[in-house]
């Protein structure tokens, strides 16, 4: 199959929408990453987003839908997405606020599904995954077309494209079309909610911080405990956004050199800002290859380059070590989230002082 690369004008996105009418699949831009998009209703169309991702049908899609003034759950009742009757009373409220405040945007709500969603689409589940994405070129498609079912563009597990090229080079021969609508302003992967009980749960950090969305819904959310075993919703496998080259984590810029010193082949460096002079000489002198996230930094800039600088390192060294953010809350959550899943088995080397804290809950001894 030949695969088209169109820029995300109006002529690439009427190609686009005639592709998915016919029972295709099509690559396109969001504000978090790109998503390889099919009819969420179709279940043929549907089966072609996991077969061109290699993707295990236990791993459910999100829907991606068309933004639609007042949405609410009674809206989403009525389109027949969700079971309006399964959801607690008590979150109904919280979660229309969520929808009044964070839609269009980098939130998915995992909510009761309606039978009328294939359950090829929620792999089984009695829940289904909706989000309502901000990028024009996304809702361009949506506005023409029905509700997509979208995970990222890529090979399951590997890392998430944020730019055309990226998912080329990951999908090339397997899809028709890839809309080349730039990169992408947020870099990582929406933020997930779902129920547990009577609570609302954040079931995967994103963009939007536990804080915030406790602001937006006006009630506590409880966050997740991972299961190796359960998987709730997308993004919560152990291992994923994953380079080929093996990714070790180190808990502060201070474990690098010992790092460095522990290892004698070729080594790429992931950085979070810019290195203090010592630093920059012992990896010039390990003739390590250097992957700097931002300058000075910036949380938002890191997060947007974290993909991509992960795919530059990627078969340019023979292991990647990479910085975490001091923070454990907010947006720093979310990359410790993604560099954690990239390192699959996190083996994180922590200084004495931190040797209580790991970035990930747990310290490796």
């Amino acid at each position: 199959m030949q695969t088209l690369i169109l820029p995300a004008d109006a002529s690439g996105i009427e190609t686009a929408v005639s592709l998915l009418a016919a029972g295709e699949v099509v690559a396109m831009p969001t504000e978090t990453v790109y998503g390889l998009a099919g009819h969420a209703f179709d279940e043929a169309a549907v089966l072609k987003i996991f077969a061109a991702k290699q993707r295990p049908s236990f791993d459910p899609l999100i829907v991606h839908l068309a933004e639609v003034k007042g949405m609410s759950l009674v809206w989403l009742a009525a389109e027949q997405l969700i079971d309006l009757a399964a959801i607690p009373a008590s979150l109904r409220a919280p979660l229309d606020r969520l929808i009044k405040s964070c839609w269009p945007g980098p939130l998915t709500l995992v909510l009761p599904r309606h039978q009328r969603v294939p359950e090829l689409v929620t792999s089984g589940l009695a829940t289904v995954a909706l989000r309502v994405p901000a990028h024009p070129v996304a809702q361009a498609l949506l506005r023409q077309s029905f509700p997509l079912a979208a995970p990222s563009a890529n090979r399951f597990g590997r890392v998430s494209p944020t730019a055309a090229a990226a998912v080329y080079a990951e999908l090339a021969g397997r899809i028709p079309l890839i809309l080349d609508g730039g990169r992408c302003d947020i870099g990582i992967e929406s933020t997930v909610v779902g129920i547990d009980g009577e609570q609302l749960s954040l079931l995967r950090p994103g963009r939007l911080g536990q804080y915030a969305l406790e602001v937006a819904a006006g009630c506590a959310l409880s966050l997740n405990q991972p299961h190796p075993a359960e998987v709730r919703a997308p993004g919560m496998l152990t291992s994923h956004y994953a380079p080929a080259t093996p990714v070790v984590l180190a808990a502060t810029r201070a474990d690098l050199p010992a790092l460095l010193a522990s290892h004698a082949g070729s080594p790429g460096v992931l950085l979070l800002s810019e290195p203090e002079p010592r630093l920059r000489a012992l990896l010039s002198e390990r003739r390590a290859v250097i992957e700097l996230l931002s300058v000075t930094g910036q949380l938002e800039e890191v997060a947007r380059r974290l993909f991509a600088g992960l795919r530059e390192l990627d078969g340019r060294c023979d292991v990647i070590f990479a910085e975490l953010p001091a923070a454990e809350d907010g947006l720093a959550h979310a990359i410790r989230d993604r560099l954690g899943k990239a390192a699959a088995q996190p083996h994180v080397l922590a200084s004495s002082k931190n040797a209580s804290q790991s970035s990930l809950g747990r310290t490796a001894k």
